[in-house]
């Protein structure tokens, strides 16, 4: 594994390096929370109504596994390209293209867990049931980048050098992830979504390791800065 110790402007090796461990471990939480519920859309809102704090808390973990993931990406895409440009460019642009897809998904099933609740089962199945029959067709148009976008970054990296030939193929099984409102997980997911934790972590690891660490007056004064802001997010969030 080449780990290049320079660090870049955006989005710098402390958000990249985070973002290459937690992206992975939250979606590989989210996948296994989820596991044991039959994959499709009817099945996963019955659980929901069934368990709605554990479903919900699953969909939510692989959200925002989805969201951390960017920067990560794109300091996997910056490595690639002080070799390969074309790969960068070509691989982190599809991924980043994929990645928005599966967070308006994951929009769409927050939506039918809030149906399920008000209107009931029926009502927020018939609602998935008619957004399959007519899909928004920006999004569905990413589907290519979706699938394409794992295996052309895990290239990029093998022929730059970032990861050996066994973490860039486990990379590029992620392309298998199925994409779509409210699918669920299966143990080909399980092994798709390790196969991210495989590429990932060890790399954000060994960025993280040879960043220089900040001075104790840093921390100090950042650390609020930090809590103050995810805690306003989380209460401004909630006040619709």
């Amino acid at each position: 594994m080449l780990i290049d110790n320079r660090t870049s402007a955006f989005p710098g090796p402390w958000l990249g390096g985070v973002s290459l461990i937690a992206g992975p471990l939250l979606l590989l939480t989210g996948t296994l929370l989820r596991l044991g519920v039959p994959f499709f859309f009817p099945h996963q809102l019955a659980a929901y109504q069934r368990q709605p704090a554990l479903i919900g808390a699953a969909y939510a973990l692989f959200l925002a596994g989805t969201i951390a993931l960017w920067p990560g990406v794109v300091t996997v895409a910056a490595r690639i390209g002080a070799t390969r440009p074309a790969w960068a460019r070509w691989g982190g642009g599809l991924v980043l293209l994929g990645l928005f897809a599966r967070t308006f998904h994951h929009g769409v099933d927050t939506f039918a867990f809030a149906l399920a609740d008000s209107a009931g089962l029926s009502a927020s199945t018939r609602a998935v049931g008619d957004y399959y029959r007519h899909p928004e067709w920006v999004v569905s148009s990413l589907t290519a980048a979706v699938m394409l976008g794992w295996i052309v970054l895990a290239a990029g990296c093998l022929v730059s050098g970032v990861l050996r030939p066994v973490p860039a193929v486990a990379l590029a099984l992620t392309s298998g992830l199925m994409i779509g409102v409210l699918k669920g997980s299966t143990w080909a997911s399980v092994v798709q979504v390790a196969g991210l934790v495989v590429a990932f972590v060890p790399l954000g690891v060994a960025q993280l390791r040879g960043v220089e660490r900040p001075s104790r007056r840093a921390v100090v004064r950042t650390v609020p800065l930090i809590v103050l802001f995810v805690v306003g997010s989380v209460v401004l969030g909630q006040l619709g």
